[in-house]
């Protein structure tokens, strides 16, 4: 077993949604490990028969990506599709076996996903010296590495995942946070640092751990990876600027209401999003950490007489966020999690039913970020942001078919020339203007 994890940083309970750093430094409380691939779920086999080692063989080109849906552009009053993006932070395979289990869970329902490897979990901890990690010495983490089961386990599922029509990004590689070298404080250049690393122990894996006659992953990861999370949702500034350098498409480290995104600095922002806390009087991040910070603070193992309610609460503020949106300004819904065993499982639980109450409805696409991305791309920047003005819950009152065709209310015409002549000679004349 790989070193314990600790749980770090911006763990003070509050009753506000920023009283909780969006998660922990414990994706899951273990590193993966332990037990081999769950029983039931093969994976794919590569598809046609394409098969281009890329460097080591970690990754092979194997050709365009399977069960992706193209996107296309909305047409004149057309309704948008409600997209929801289920996103798992450091994902991995365990003993746990949430990986497998929630690739089954995505089959069943028509969901596909973003899973935000960790690339130290495919790096083996007699070689963790290979990771330097900014501001910290070699061979440190604070969620441990990989050991030889663990990272066999998570090539499988990571493997399989892809094929299925799921994404690949990050969460980078040791999960520092706070303001003692924690990814907040880290340059762009550092950021950079920490992205080649992650994508080295990605497209490196068979090397470092010695398995060189396991299955290469699917895709060259280089063209792959697009998107992230940061560690505890610190140091996002620095980490797009560095991103947009390095080819990303979007961010999912920031926190904004049930809106439609937008685009800064080149990357779209598809961030977490404030939803309801049944019964309380507040909303919290669409993270299973934030509801456990919300409910047991400090402790990831509570009360056990209140693992179920808390669970239900959990599910419902997310099915409630889902259906004002679904009703309402069909605003994308972002929901981030982690493979956990918090509060007795409760949490994934309610993940799970939530996958089966909403991707299963009319005209809802449970999608991957670079689908999102990509749907986004494909439409006219206009419509976006004429949609960016409905609010949390907001539906068009005249109804989406006339709200898309109509679209914002025309630009007053520019004045004549003559006229912008005779009003900026009184200004010019005014001593008292700037």
């Amino acid at each position: 077993m790989a070193a314990t994890k600790k749980i770090a940083g911006g763990l003070a309970a509050t009753a506000l949604v920023l009283g909780a750093a969006g998660c922990s430094g414990s994706d899951s409380g273990r590193s993966p490990g332990s037990g081999g691939a769950r029983k039931g779920v093969a994976a794919p086999e590569l598809p046609g028969s394409v098969n281009r080692p890329i460097g080591d063989g970690s990754t092979a080109y194997t050709g365009p990506q399977p069960n992706v849906q193209k996107p296309r552009k909305l047409k004149p009053g057309e309704k948008p599709p409600q997209f929801v993006v289920f996103s798992w932070d450091g994902a991995g395979e365990d003993s746990q076996k949430l990986f497998s289990h929630f690739r089954e869970v995505g089959r069943k329902n028509n969901a596909r996903m973003t899973y935000f490897l960790s690339g130290v979990y495919m790096l083996p901890e007699e070689k963790s010296s290979l990771y330097t990690a900014p501001q910290h010495s070699a061979g440190r983490s604070d969620i441990g590495f990989g050991d030889l089961q663990g990272i066999k386990d998570t090539a499988t599922q990571v493997r399989a995942a892809w094929l299925e029509g799921n994404e690949i990004g990050t969460h980078f590689n040791g999960h520092f946070c706070g303001p003692d070298g924690g990814v907040g404080t880290w340059s762009v250049a550092e950021w950079k640092s920490e992205i080649s690393q992650a994508k080295s122990f990605v497209k490196n894996w068979k090397s470092n751990a010695g398995l060189k006659d396991m299955a290469p992953l699917p895709f060259d990861y280089d063209k792959e990876l697009i998107g992230a999370r940061t560690p505890c949702l610190e140091g996002q500034k620095n980490f797009m600027l560095a991103a947009k350098d390095l080819g990303f498409r979007y961010d999912s480290s920031g926190i904004s209401k049930q809106i439609w995104p937008k685009k800064t600095d080149g990357l779209w922002d598809l961030p977490l999003q404030l939803v309801p806390m049944p019964g309380r009087a507040f909303d919290t991040l669409s993270m299973d950490y934030n509801y456990m910070v919300n409910q047991s603070g400090t402790t990831s193992q509570g009360d056990p007489a209140q693992h179920e309610f808390w669970g239900d609460q959990m599910r419902d503020g997310l099915r409630q966020a889902f259906d004002r949106a679904y009703q309402g300004n069909r605003a994308p819904l972002i929901i981030g999690n982690h493979f956990e065993s918090w509060n007795g499982g409760t949490y994934m639980r309610a993940v799970e039913e939530s996958i089966e109450s909403m991707c299963t409805k009319p005209e809802v696409r449970c999608v991957p970020f670079r689908e999102l991305a990509d749907w986004l791309d494909a439409q006219d920047p206009k419509v976006l942001e004429w949609m960016r003005t409905l609010d949390v819950g907001e539906a068009p009152k005249q109804g989406w078919d006339r709200f898309l065709t109509a679209g914002p209310p025309a630009k007053p015409a520019a004045p004549a020339v003559s006229e912008v002549k005779q009003a900026e000679e009184p200004a010019a004349e005014g001593a008292d203007e700037d």
